[in-house]
């Protein structure tokens, strides 16, 4: 490869290599001089041009291949526009002959393909310097285009397209010509055609004013055509089509329209358009304007997705200003869309449609508008909301129901409603507490306009209004619990309406849903009272026929919401619950029969109802409360769970007698029934399988089912690697939600909340925005194939055989497409059931079994259906896996290559490449070694069968199974299987992506496979690698984005084991080019790339992707740009889209990064941002301090008062806008003088947190560097030296500016990272003293502004985390010694004096918003702040007692009067502390005493008061302990020092402070000690009382010591000794403790322990000092023993002579 490294191509070496390698040494060269051609040396290249010229056009001739032709091209017309242009006219004449070539075999193809790539790459670069010749080239590529086969049409319309956009303007004579006989082939039967058009007519209406105004409707109308029966591809490139040419006709651009005189079109008009296409689908058009839609015929599906994403083009294309100003207009139209007729025909079409329009708002206004605009947005969505809802309660109550109209208007309105609601939901969510305005504002009326629609006689409309309040609760936890007593108030009171009954309780079911997304949780009393609605609801169901239904529906929903409540709220009602269950169902046959014979239709429905909503709550249980399933709960289960087994197969009968319409009731029983045994032990239920089998099988085989209905869950069983020949990667692309409408399975992507209610209150599946259960029907069979995979491993031989024959019996009955449904249904189960084997490690049985099962799956690998094919393969793999056994495999393998060297059909060839490759996944490279010759020799024949791309996808994908399986054992294979890859990649059509796809994925095993080898030098492994990258370029080129993101992670392998072999000057730039892809999967390989380099080269990662910046405004430097982007001016107006050319800015990559978080929603993304940014973060921060800090600034001065604030780091840089200026054609104003960028939205909140992270990560990694960064003068003389030095100390009033800006903002997470990035900043820079004022420090000058962030924390309606949070800070404040003088320290000390008093208002007093433990943490972290203040004082204090005293004074006075010396003495902080200190000392001994008993075990957990403690109630005992456990170290000390400093003199409340105690102090001390108020205080005598505390605080200590875990942070060590330091400091401690050898005994083993455990150098000096302490109190109790005998001796002594 080395000699392919020069300016003109070597042919000697060329001649001497075998022909195979020619084509990849050309290419080769090729990408050589593409890069060296740009550095060259122009005299260089002018000296050799003739000869290069020569050179490239020969190759034109030598049939090149598709990434050989691309390069080709953009080489000789670089070569052109660097060198002299003479023979350029010659060589175009060159290329038109060959195109005019009449020669039309498919040999002559590949040279005729060149010829017009390098025509399209000449007109591209050098545009209207060959301007009088194009109208003939022109007439040449349509002439062809007319005779030309689809990889010819493709590549004659990318062509065009490039001289559309080299030409701009100056191409008009040509304009019609090309738009004629492009236009039909926009209907063209390949797809990439269709794409390419697609392309080429964007390219075109950026000049073609027709195409905008006089055209326009047959523009939609074709576009509308080229969507029926599209792939996604063709759906992106037309949607991306028509959008823009919308957009362009209501907002042309300015040049177009001075040129000429161009009639505009009106906003109406435009989206009148669209609808039609919407509504009514490609067939046939409507004039806009004309008359109704009629009604009939169904909507063209695919038609319906592409005009979907059009919409969002066009909005997106009109930029987040256009869409602000317009959008109560837009909104009504979409909403006007989902309430026509047309679109809402059958109930999975109405949910397509709504799923459309959720679409269309959520990807505008989610992403366009900043956070004021979205306010504003929501507004607007309420009043189309209200006026909704007014409508429909004038039709329902207006009292003549004849209005027909009406009730078909109500209907319609459900729809309507459930997007507006939705999307209110979404928006509300994404703004978090920055929503707050929204409830706060009484002339918006969020809450009233959503509850209203709680009465909406369609349970969707109700159901989507529950959720929005769900949405709403969780945004802005502080309303969840007044919502809840809201709407059982008005449960209550509207009991008698069966619309308030559904709706309301639908409200309260979600609001309990949202809780566990609120940390504060809700008050424990609430479970109670939804207990008792339910049991009210229950209990009345049968009183009043017309609401029995609706209560029995509500009773159940609301337990199953209880639930979700979790262990702690339900051990409570789980007596009560049981019961219920037990009641709902028959006790024994008899009274089941009794049942039959008694009921009638409407009151079987409601008993039917009755019990799915008891097995509904059930489930509901065992999923959310696993801790209380002891066995004797799940015996008490089991009796309701078998009696419904057992009237399962009586429930036919009734149907038959009592009517159809109970089948779905019936379908929904079965559907709890088999969610709850799924969760629970197939033991349980063992007796009842046969039953139980009997009807699962039934259920997925459609015995009794008529409709065709088939399981959604085949793709997710079968493996995600398979996603290229399911196309399953659907599923990740932004699209999915549309997208789904259109995968083959029943109903998929209809979900829907109306399909379960239960899935109100459920937690949402990652990724999901709505819970959408899709249908019964399916629901019902997905339930019953998982649970077939649960109970098939504990089932008996005899039975497994007798379902797999009957199995293969079904599929043999049915005929035409049920067999199709019949047979998926049977593989997804059989699937199920393979996994569940595998997963329990059990065996598939005898030898009958396995030929049982191996038939039916032979069967399926020759089905024409590709996903069965795909079933097929992997229940294969995964039964080798279960049988384990050589014989088996080898014969399962054998039967494949037979198959495969016989067969010739497509069909067969495809199922029996990827049997194989699922037979190496499974049973990996040991079991299957012995076949991996015979495999790899067929697959590697089968993948060079060009005349089926198909079958070269499926054996591609099957060898890079086997690849990945085999690892070092494919050694011997790389080299064949890379020449191989390297070929396909070189002659395979780029239009066949799936292909090329499977070539990326081959590339990427052979890199892991060779592996840390890479890095060698031998001549072989220098081969494998530059194949490698050579392949790893072409895959990087093609135009798919799968391929490319398949590209990147090669790259990403390769630079993981030879980091020296990839060059990141190229690699970098391109990653940042795709990270503004329109392909999530693109987006997220790049970043993913990104992360892993970040992690290493962070600085050089960085540098790159500067130097892309420098050469924006540089074509030349920028094919990368061109990559997936519409080059050229067809981005014009694309700038506002985020999909468009990156904008990187002197923010860098970071900036970019940053920006990015405010866009994506995709978690594995975001995520991937946040780590690269860490790494970057880490590795840069220190060195390049301002420009972090000036980032994080930025995003953080986003506060949420700015709507569209600039982007960041300003617009494009200026050479692009230049070249703006410079080329009057892109030069456009849309609305006055607008944007030269789209306007970004300001950060959003989440993004503000992550920068508020950021700063104190930065604070954290200066701590590790350098001590200037903490130290002023140290910095300043730094300076000095080196003005480039930059420390972190020199921008302390930016740090103190950032943590304020985020501690007073409206999100509760900011003001959470905002006030801990304060506490960070006061712990490091206390200290730091100010150099021009000698004795003081410079926090000093900031005190107001902390003062200022603290004081709304402590506001009433601030919620209790943030509060202790700020408590924190105070305390650290407080305790820094920042503040000298006494009356600024006052101010917040006040705030830690009024939260006091809350703590001393005793438990429940204060109105309750959340769990009690919400409480307990706000007093603990209050007590905790006091402590900690109090320690500091008796600190400082002890500190001046110990120093001389300069004013010499008795002590006596010293002590009394405080002010006479000048300067405040040192223990004025003693003074702050000192007047609360009584109560303060009582409250702390009662959390110490609540610690203790908390901090018991289990087994005496029947021994804890039954009340509660001090502060924590015995329901929120678990909660609570870790509030305990954060707060107990400083109070335990501060405990000590106060009862060292009053030599544990302090008895109870005596008489005298009694009657000085205010009487709310008193009620609260007798709160405290746990006695009832009133009742006199058993007073224990002081050395009682002593003696208590001493083995409070030592028993505390020691059980602490004894094992602190190791994440314990050391301050809770260093406390407790110090504690311990002081207690021993007091001669009534240090007795107590010499007196009861055994605890100095215990407390010195504890101590050891810790001494040999614990490394930190300060808290082994503490043990010492503690040591020290308990050896003295022993020497001194043994002196005195010893002075007390000596005495008894002398008095005795004195005694004896009388």
């Amino acid at each position: 490869m080395e000699l392919a490294h020069s300016l003109l191509l070597n042919e000697e070496a060329l001649a001497q290599i075998t022909e195979a390698k020619r084509p990849v040494f050309i290419f080769e060269w090729l990408r050589f001089l593409d890069k060296v051609l740009v550095a060259a040396n122009k005299t260089d290249v002018k000296e050799k041009q003739k000869k290069l010229v020569e050179q490239l056009t020969g190759l034109i001739s030598s049939s090149p291949g598709p990434p050989t032709r691309k390069l080709l091209a953009k080489n000789l017309a670089a070569l052109y526009s660097i060198g002299d242009t003479f023979t350029v006219f010659q060589t175009l004449d060159k290329c038109n002959d060959i195109i005019k070539s009449k020669d039309d075999t498919a040999a002559y193809l590949p040279t005729k393909l060149a010829a017009v790539a390098c025509v399209g790459a000449f007109y591209e670069k050098m545009g209207r310097m060959l301007g009088s010749a194009f109208p003939e080239t022109v007439n040449n590529l349509l002439k062809s285009l007319k005779s030309a086969e689809s990889q010819g049409r493709s590549e004659i319309l990318m062509s065009l397209q490039k001289v559309l956009n080299g030409l701009g303007g100056a191409a008009a004579s040509c304009h019609r010509d090309i738009y004629k006989n492009a236009r039909s082939l926009l209907t063209d039967r390949s797809m990439a055609v269709r794409c390419a058009v697609a392309k080429c007519l964007l390219e075109l209406q950026n000049e073609a004013v027709f195409m905008w105004t006089a055209e326009l409707e047959n523009v939609a109308t074709l576009c509308f055509k080229a969507l029926e029966n599209s792939n996604y591809g063709v759906r992106v490139a037309v949607s991306k089509l028509l959008g823009t040419v919308m957009a362009t006709a209501l907002i042309p651009k300015q040049a177009t329209v001075m040129r000429q005189n161009v009639k505009r079109a009106t906003l109406e008009e435009v989206l009148e358009l669209m609808a039609t296409g919407f509504l009514r689908g490609g067939s046939g058009f409507l004039k806009s304007g004309g008359e109704m839609l009629k009604v009939g015929g169904s909507v063209n599906r695919e038609v319906r997705v592409g005009v979907t994403q059009a919409y969002v083009v066009f909005v997106t294309t009109l930029g987040g200003q256009w869409l602000e100003r317009n959008f109560a207009t837009f909104l009504s139209h979409v909403l006007d869309l989902v309430s026509h007729p047309r679109a809402t025909q059958t109930h999975v079409e109405a949910v397509y449609s709504r799923r459309c329009v959720s679409f269309i708002l959520r990807a505008t206004v989610g992403s366009l508008l900043g956070e004021k605009a979205q306010i504003a947005a929501a507004k607007d969505i309420c009043q189309a909301i209200g006026k909704q809802m007014k409508a429909v309660e004038a039709v329902v109550n207006d009292a003549n129901s004849e209005n027909k109209a009406g009730a078909a208007d109500v209907a319609a309105s459900q729809h309507v409603m459930v997007c507006a609601l939705q999307e209110l939901g979404s928006l509300v969510q994404s703004l978090n507490a920055t929503a707050s305005p929204l409830i706060q504002e009484p002339s918006i009326g969020l809450l009233e306009t959503v509850t209203s629609v709680l009465l909406h006689p369609s349970m969707a409309a109700r159901l989507a209004a529950a959720w929005c309040l769900r949405c709403v609760a969780v945004a802005l936890p502080f309303q969840l619990t007044p919502f809840l007593d809201r709407c059982a108030e008005r449960l209550n009171n509207l009991k008698t309406s069966p619309e308030a009954v559904s709706g309301y309780s639908f409200a309260m079911a979600a609001l309990l849903g949202g809780v566990h997304q609120c940390p504060l949780g809700i008050p424990h009393a609430k479970g109670k009272m939804v207990v008792s609605i339910a049991e009210d609801l229950l209990r009345t169901a049968a009183q009043n026929s017309r609401l029995s239904l609706q209560r029995t529906q509500a009773g159940w929903l609301l337990l199953g919401a209880l639930m979700t409540l979790g262990p702690s709220v339900v051990r409570y009602h789980l007596p009560k619950m049981l019961l219920l269950w037990r009641n709902v169902f028959p006790r024994s046959l008899k009274e089941l029969e009794a049942e039959k014979a008694r009921g009638d239709s409407f009151t079987w429905q409601v008993t039917l109802e009755g019990r799915a909503g008891a097995l509904c709550a059930m489930r509901s249980f065992v999923a959310h409360c696993p801790e209380l399933l002891t066995e004797d709960v799940i015996r008490k289960l089991m009796t309701p769970i078998e009696c419904a087994m057992t009237m399962m197969s009586h429930i036919p009968s009734v149907i038959k007698a009592h009517g159809a319409h109970l089948k779905a009731s019936a379908a929904m029983v079965r559907l709890r029934l088999y969610d709850i045994l799924a969760l629970l032990p197939p033991k349980t239920y063992e007796g009842s399988f046969n039953a139980l089998l009997r009807e699962l099988v039934a259920e997925f085989t459609l015995t009794d089912n008529s409709a065709n209905t088939t399981t959604s869950l085949l793709r997710s069983l079968c493996h995600y690697d398979d996603s290229v020949l399911l196309g399953s990667w659907l599923q990740e692309t932004d699209h999915k939600s549309i997208e789904d409408q259109l995968q083959p399975n029943s109903a998929s992507g209809s979900g829907a909340l109306e399909h379960d209610p239960s899935s109100i209150y459920l937690r949402i599946p990652a990724g999901e925005a709505v819970p959408g259960p899709l249908p019964l029907g399916v629901s019902v069979i997905d339930a019953s194939v998982a649970l077939f995979g649960v109970v098939f491993p504990h089932v008996s031989y005899k039975h497994r055989l007798q379902m797999l024959d009957h199995f293969a019996e079904c599929v043999k009955q049915a005929k035409g497409v049920r067999q199709q449904a019949v047979q998926l249904n049977i593989f997804t189960a059989v699937l199920s059931a393979l996994k569940g084997l595998a997963e329990n490690k059990s065996t598939l049985g005898p030898e009958e079994v396995r030929k049982s099962a191996l038939t039916l799956v032979m069967g399926a690998l020759d089905n024409p259906n590709p996903i069965l094919r795909c079933a097929a393969g992997e229940a294969l793999g995964r039964m080798a896996q279960v049988v384990g056994e050589a014989t088996f495999i080898a014969r399962m393998a054998q039967y494949s290559f037979d198959k495969l060297k016989s067969a010739r059909d497509v069909v067969s060839r495809t199922g029996h490449s990827l049997a194989l490759g699922c037979l190496h996944r499974y049973v990996g490279g040991i079991g299957s070694g012995q076949h991996l010759k015979t495999s790899v020799s067929i697959l590697l024949a089968l993948a060079q069968d060009g005349t089926s791309p198909e079958v070269q996808t499926w054996s591609l994908h099957s060898l890079a199974l086997i690849v990945d399986s085999s690892g070092p054992m494919y050694r011997g294979y790389v080299e064949p299987t890379l020449s191989l890859v390297l070929t396909l990649l070189l002659t395979v059509p780029p239009s066949h992506t799936e292909v090329h796809q499977c070539l990326g994925r081959c590339l990427g095993a052979i890199i892991t496979t060779v592996g840390p080898e890479l890095q060698g030098n031998g001549a072989t492994i220098s081969t494998i690698r530059s194949s490698c990258l050579v392949g790893c370029a072409i895959t990087q080129d093609h135009s798919d984005s799968l391929v490319q993101a398949a590209a990147i992670s090669c790259l990403q392998q390769l630079h993981m084991f030879a980091p020296r072999h990839v060059n990141l000057s190229s690699l970098v730039p391109s990653l940042c080019v795709h990270l503004c892809s329109s392909h999530l999967l693109l987006r997220r390989a790049a970043v993913a790339c990104l992360r892993q380099l970040a992690q290493r080269e962070a600085a050089e990662v960085c540098e790159y992707a500067m130097s892309l910046a420098k050469n924006a405004g540089d074509k030349e430097n920028n094919g990368i740009n061109i990559n997936t982007f519409t080059p050229g001016a067809g981005s014009r107006r694309d700038a506002h889209s985020r999909h468009q050319g990156v904008n990187i800015t002197e923010t860098g990559l970071e900036g970019v990064l940053f920006g990015m978080l405010d866009r994506e929603t995709d978690r594995k993304l975001c995520s991937d941002i946040h780590d690269t940014l860490g790494h970057m973060l880490s590795s840069l921060a220190v060195e390049n301090l301002s420009h972090w800090l000036m980032l994080c600034k930025d995003v953080l001065a986003a506060s949420s008062d700015m709507s569209t604030a600039a982007p960041l780091g300003g617009g494009k840089d200026e050479e692009s806008e230049k070249k703006d200026e410079m080329d009057d054609d892109t030069m456009f104003t849309t609305l006055g003088e607008e944007d030269k960028t789209k306007p970004s939205v300001a950060p959003r909140w989440a993004t503000r947190v992550f920068a508020a992270d950021c700063l104190c990560r930065v604070i954290m990694l200066c701590e590790n560097a350098n001590k200037a960064h903490f130290d002023l003068a140290l910095a300043r003389s730094a300076r000095l030296k080196n003005p480039k030095n930059d420390f972190l100390v020199l921008h302390l009033s930016d740090l103190i500016r950032m943590a304020f800006m985020a501690a007073t903002d409206h999100s509760n997470q900011l003001r959470m990272a905002g006030l801990q990035a304060l506490e960070d900043i006061i712990k490091k820079f206390a200290s730091v003293p100010e150099p021009e004022f000698p004795g003081h420090v410079i926090l000093e000058q900031y005190q107001a502004n902390v003062g200022a962030a603290l004081r709304p924390a402590f506001s009433q309606d601030t919620p209790s985390d943030i509060t202790a949070k700020a408590c924190q800070v105070c305390s650290a404040w407080i305790g820094s010694g920042v503040v000298s003088d006494l009356n600024d320290l006052r101010r917040v000390h006040n705030l830690l004096v009024s939260s006091l008093d809350k703590v001393q208002a005793g438990k429940g007093s204060s109105s309750q918003l959340y769990r009690e433990s919400a409480t307990t943490m706000e007093k603990l972290a209050v007590l905790k702040a006091w402590a900690e203040v109090y320690v500091v004082a008796m600190k400082i204090k002890k500190e001046a007692e110990t120093k001389p005293k300069r004013v010499l004074k008795s002590t006596e006075e010293d002590e009394d009067d405080f002010g006479t010396v000048d300067e405040l003495p040192p223990d004025s902080l003693i003074t702050l502390v000192q007047p609360e200190l009584l109560s303060l000392s009582r409250l702390w001994l009662a959390a110490l005493k609540d610690y203790a008993l908390l901090t018991l075990p289990a087994e005496f957990a029947t021994q804890l008061p039954p009340d509660g403690g001090a502060f924590y109630t015995p329901e929120t005992i678990d909660t609570a302990r870790l509030h305990y456990r954060n707060s107990w170290a400083p109070i335990l000390h501060a405990v000590a020092l106060w009862l060292n400093s009053t030599g544990f003199s302090a008895s109870e409340l005596t008489e005298e402070t009694a009657a000085a105690m205010p009487n709310s102090q008193k009620r609260s001390t007798s709160i405290m000690l746990n006695q009832t108020p009133g009742t006199p205080p058993t007073t224990k005598s002081l050395p009682e009382l002593n003696k208590d505390r001493m083995h409070l605080i030592l028993g505390v200590s020691i059980q602490f010591l004894c094992s602190p875990r190791p994440e314990e942070p050391v301050e809770h060590v260093t406390s407790c000794l110090q504690a311990l330091h002081t207690l021993l400091d007091s001669p009534c401690a240090r007795i107590h403790i010499a007196e009861d050898q055994l605890l100095g005994v215990e407390l010195l083993s504890v101590l050891h322990r810790l001494l040999l455990t614990w490394d930190p150098t300060s808290v082994q000096l503490l043990v010492t000092g503690v040591v020290q302490q308990i050896v003295r109190a022993a020497q001194d109790y043994l002196q005195e023993k010893r002075n007390s005998l000596n005495c008894l001796i002398k008095k005795k002594r004195w005694m004896k002579p009388y």
